[in-house]
């Protein structure tokens, strides 16, 4: 053998054994503050049930998860990111451009997107037009509730909700403040520039960060103020909160099951295909996920607030899962 083909192969050799010796035995999971619990439910039970070790599981909102997700391959970058929206066209690019060419997408179920406030403080019942006139950017931005009509409570607007880099955030904008734009009447019609979706940044409005249950203390200290997050929180904190009914229907399990509660979405986690069979028990996690006792109409998930999917897309979904099936880029036509 040559030196410089016997250089070669130490060098090889030196390099495997390093990437050996880095390798984690910890599967990594980033993404959505409203997927975070369910996950972190999955990363429990798969600690307790099997050999493998407990995944590490962190809540950096749907838009830094998909950044850490898509900044490449390899055991310094993380295996899953969650997400309370689907991945944007871009985001795939962005993927594709660091390496990661082969993911796999699954919905885990639905939830819905609740405006709750404190058990005790005045009850809401309001319309997404209502909303979006309370919160536009280029509305009016009435200082109290009342101002935009006298049977809502007579306190000052102030809403706790998600900053940008959330995928709450992006569903309320195009559920809601979206939504509630296009149904406004012709009066309104010329606030709404564009689609209607920024929110105003003039305080009524408050970014409250990436953790969900900072926004649930925040209302029980001021029964004024509202919040808005995913309805699993709602449901954890029942004893301390109220969901407001939105477009005349409250916010239940039953309601955003069956498609009445208008401000719902699917939620979604990533899994990069490339790590499956570098970090341990990542197909066996994602597995457990997308199984009937977890994600399924009687899993355990369902306990802690997950809408479940319909039978048969559950199926479908739990087979792409099992067999890493990878998204083509084709989407979003």
């Amino acid at each position: 053998m040559s030196f410089i083909k016997t250089v070669a192969s130490a060098a090889i050799l030196a390099t495997a054994a390093v990437t050996a010796a880095e390798a984690r035995d910890q599967i990594r999971v980033v993404g959505s503050s409203t997927v975070f619990p369910f996950s972190t439910a999955v990363a429990e039970q798969f600690g307790r049930s099997t050999d493998f070790q407990t995944p590490i599981v962190e809540s950096t909102g749907s838009g830094g998860g998909m950044k850490l997700f898509c900044a490449g391959v390899g055991t310094e970058h993380p295996d899953i990111t969650n997400a309370s929206r689907r991945m944007k066209a871009k985001e795939f690019k962005l993927c594709a451009d660091n390496g990661v060419t082969e993911v796999t997408e699954a919905i885990v179920g639905f939830d819905g997107i609740v405006i709750a406030n404190a058990k005790g403080g005045p009850e809401f019942a309001v319309t997404r037009t209502q909303l979006w006139q309370a919160l536009a950017a280029e509305g009016p931005k009435p200082t109290n509730w009342s101002d935009i009509d006298p049977s809502l409570p007579v306190i000052k607007i102030e809403v706790l909700g998600p900053p940008p880099s959330s995928g709450t955030r992006d569903a309320f904008e195009e559920l809601v403040m979206q939504k509630g734009c296009a149904k406004a009447e012709a009066g309104d019609k010329a606030y709404c520039k564009k689609d209607g979706s920024h929110i105003r940044e003039d305080g009524a409005y408050i970014e409250a960060g990436e953790n969900d249950n900072l926004i649930v203390s925040k209302l029980e200290a001021n029964p004024n103020a509202v919040g808005v997050f995913g309805f699993s929180f709602l449901d954890q904190n029942s004893d301390k909160l109220q969901g407001a009914v939105v477009d005349g229907v409250q916010p239940t399990f039953d309601n955003i099951a069956g498609g009445e509660y208008p401000v719902s979405r699917s939620l979604y986690f990533y899994i990069k295909n490339a790590h499956v069979g570098v970090i341990p028990g990542l197909q066996e996690y994602a597995n457990e996920f997308l199984s009937e006792d977890a994600a399924g109409e009687e899993g355990y998930l369902i306990d802690k607030g997950l809408i479940p999917l319909p039978e048969d897309e559950f199926k479908t979904i739990s087979g792409n899962v099992n067999s890493l099936t990878k998204m083509t880029g084709n989407e979003w036509n």
